[in-house]
C-alpha cells in the first residue's frame, strides 16, 4: 500500500469575511433616495450608500458600524443588528443571516465528526404513499436525501448516482442534462445559491460546505458569479418550467415544508394545476413507473460543460 499522506480538510469559511462582504453588498444595493436621504449630486466612488449615511439610518456612529462591516462583530447587541436590518432594507432571510454571521452559536472548539443525515421512517413511508405527487427530501448542503417514484420518473434516476452526486447544487451547476432539464435555470441557479449562502451562515465551519463551494467555485463561472453577491433566501415555494425527455414541457408548481425535528432537512413538493397539460404528463410519467425514472434525463451528471461530453 502506497503511504501518501492524507488530503487537508478544507478550511472553513471566514465568517468575518463573510460578513464584511454580506454587509457591503446589502450597502451597495441602496440609493440614498431608496432610503428617504437627500443627494447632493456630487460624484460617488462607489456605488450604494455611504458608511456614514449607512450609521446615521441605523443610529450608531460611523466608527462602530466600520468595525462591523470590518467583520469585528463581538459584542453587538441584537437591538443594533436590528436597526442596521432596518437601514439596509433586509428579507427575513436576510436579516437572519446576519444575525447568525455577527452573533454565531457558542460551540466547543473541539470539532465533531460530520453528522450522518438520516430520514425518518415515517417520513418515507409517507414520501412512498404520495402517488402521482413528485416528492424528495433535501438536506444539508442541498443534499438529495430521499424520494419517491414520480420524484425520479421527473428528475431522473438518482439511485443511479453515487451517493455524493446527489445533490442539487452539483447537478445544477456540473451537469449539462440539469441545464436542459429546467427551462427557468438561471432562477433555479440563483435560488440554489442563495440557500447554499443561508446554510453557510449557520454552518460556516461545516468542512463538507467548504469542499463543495470549492470544488464548485473551480468547476462553474456562473456558481462563482452567484456566489459573489452573497444573496440569500430561504426555500419557499413557486413554479418549475421543466422540459422533461419524455412528455416534454411541464409546469410545476413546488412546496418546500420544513421539518420540525431538523432545521436542514426539507420536504418538497411539485404538483400540476388540475386539468392541465401538465397535470395529464404527470398522469403519463406515473403510469410507466421504474421506466420513467430511467430516461436520459441524468446523462453526464456531475460534469461540468468545460469538462467535455
Amino acid at each position: 500500500m502506497d503511504d501518501q499522506p492524507e488530503a487537508a480538510a478544507p478550511e472553513p469559511l471566514d465568517r468575518r469575511a463573510e460578513l464584511s462582504e454580506f454587509l457591503r453588498t446589502r450597502r451597495a444595493r441602496l440609493q440614498p433616495q431608496d432610503v428617504g436621504l437627500p443627494e447632493f449630486g456630487r460624484a460617488r466612488r462607489v456605488p450604494g450608500l455611504r458608511r456614514e449615511e449607512l450609521a446615521q439610518l441605523a443610529g450608531v456612529s460611523v466608527a462602530y458600524y466600520t468595525r462591523l462591516e470590518q467583520g469585528n462583530g463581538r459584542n453587538v447587541s441584537a437591538e443594533v443588528l436590528d436597526a442596521i436590518a432596518r437601514a439596509l432594507r433586509l428579507t427575513d432571510a436576510e436579516h437572519a443571516h446576519l444575525n447568525h454571521l455577527a452573533r454565531p452559536a457558542r460551540h466547543k472548539k473541539k470539532r465533531r465528526p460530520a453528522k450522518v443525515q438520516r430520514v425518518r421512517t415515517g417520513l418515507l413511508y409517507l414520501l412512498d404513499s404520495m402517488e402521482g405527487i413528485p416528492a424528495y427530501v433535501a438536506g444539508a448542503r442541498s443534499d438529495i436525501l430521499a424520494w419517491n417514484p414520480m420524484a425520479a420518473a421527473v428528475f431522473g434516476d438518482w439511485a443511479a448516482l453515487p451517493a455524493a452526486e446527489r445533490n442539487w447544487a452539483r447537478l445544477v451547476f456540473l451537469s449539462p442534462a440539469y441545464r436542459d432539464l429546467f427551462l427557468n435555470w438561471d432562477s433555479k441557479a440563483s435560488d440554489m445559491v442563495s440557500y447554499l449562502r443561508l446554510y453557510a451562515g449557520r454552518h460556516p465551519d461545516d468542512p463538507q460546505l467548504s469542499a463543495l463551494v470549492g470544488e464548485l467555485s473551480l468547476r462553474s463561472e456562473e456558481f462563482r458569479r452567484l456566489w459573489a453577491t452573497h444573496n440569500v433566501k430561504e426555500k419557499g415555494h413557486g413554479i418549475k418550467l421543466i422540459r422533461h425527455p419524455l412528455v416534454g414541457d411541464l409546469t410545476l408548481s413546488y412546496e418546500t415544508l420544513n421539518l420540525p425535528d431538523d432545521e436542514d432537512q426539507q420536504l418538497v413538493t411539485y404538483h400540476a394545476e388540475p386539468g392541465s397539460e401538465s397535470a395529464q404528463a404527470l398522469r403519463l410519467l406515473a403510469s410507466w413507473g421504474a421506466d420513467a425514472g430511467r430516461a436520459d434525463v441524468i446523462s453526464g451528471a456531475g460534469r461540468s460543460p468545460d469538462d467535455g461530453r
